[in-house]
């Protein structure tokens, strides 16, 4: 999902809706508008971007969730159950994991496969592809989120980005399975023929726009995923989908909840039971709705504690 991060110190409102923070904050129309202290760098490097594009912890996270992703759809294809007690959706069951159109947080519905072929739909960036070189520019130049500059970023010829890893081999094997692979993201269809480009010279193509690839602009409004998503499942029994961002899943969660209440629809049981069983999330630490919410929000009242300080005559 491109909810671009800005690289500028201080916060600033613009619009009354977007939130200009610190190194490594995330810009989201979603989000409120919160400061929060710029995190520790190691050379001006921002922490989210040294874990997601420099650790090992972060490629061993995606390569994580791809063999799951994997394992899950192996066991759907099957149709059996698995050895261990799995929560609806059953890997037998009849439905998709895409919500129907007419779905709520409160009465989840999914869509039905009936006789259709099985797909696995997936957000591009930071998902399945990692956005290297337009990130460094962004730290080496301490600069912030240009709408312009991003449009030349997915003009370019994909070299200064790569696979998150475990993608390419997984969706190799899926696809040897007889499963299609989609892409659902919120590059721009103007730019398609590129984004094509990237994902082929990364190793996770061969993708077609308008087939098995969905862009901003191909369906409904703005940066809102449902609409590509009702268009894929009227076609694909998707089985599994992944993202970095909770509107990779559905754009239910994006519907002006504060970060509490977006948290607690996440684990809310309905929902819960999908994460690892269908819905695979991928860290992304550098931009993007996750990066929101102040003390009050982030550390509830009955989960904080005070350093007493060392207390008289302790050795």
């Amino acid at each position: 999902m491109i909810v671009r991060a800005v690289l500028l110190a201080g916060a600033a409102s613009l619009g009354g809706c977007v939130a200009v923070a610190p190194v490594g904050v995330a810009r989201t129309s979603a989000a409120p508008a919160a400061a929060t202290p710029a995190p520790a760098t190691v050379d001006g490097v921002p922490a989210g971007m040294q874990y997601l594009y420099g650790s090992g912890e972060a490629a061993a996270a995606s390569r994580q969730a791809y063999a799951a992703m994997a394992d899950w759809v192996r066991v759907r294809l099957a149709g059996r159950p698995s050895r261990r007690r799995i929560l609806p959706p059953r890997p037998d069951d009849p439905n998709s994991v895409v919500l129907t159109e007419d779905a709520t947080l409160a009465s989840p519905r999914f869509e039905p496969c009936g006789a259709k072929p099985p797909a696995v739909v997936l957000d591009v960036d930071e998902t399945a592809l990692l956005n290297t070189g337009y990130e460094y520019s962004d730290a080496r130049g301490h600069l912030s989120y240009d709408a312009a500059r991003w449009e030349r970023w997915e003009r370019s010829d994909g070299r200064a980005a790569v696979a998150v890893p475990g993608a390419a081999e997984t969706l190799a094997a899926l696809r040897a399975m007889g499963v299609t692979v989609i892409f659902n993201s919120n590059r721009s269809a103007a730019t398609a023929s590129f984004t094509e480009g990237a994902l082929a010279r990364a190793g996770l193509g061969p993708v077609r726009h308008g087939q098995t690839l969905f862009l901003k602009g191909d369906a409904g409004a703005g940066s809102a995923k449902d609409a590509r998503r009702a268009r894929i499942s009227a076609r694909w029994c998707v089985l599994a989908m992944a993202g970095d961002q909770l509107g990779d899943f559905t754009d239910l969660f994006n519907a002006g909840l504060t970060p509490p209440r977006r948290r607690a629809a996440a684990e809310a049981p309905a929902f819960a039971r999908l994460w690892g069983r269908g819905w695979f999330v991928l860290p992304n630490p550098v931009y993007g709705t996750a990066l929101a919410g102040g003390y009050d929000e982030v550390f509830p009242a009955d989960r904080r504690w005070t350093d007493p300080g060392p207390t008289t005559g302790a050795r």
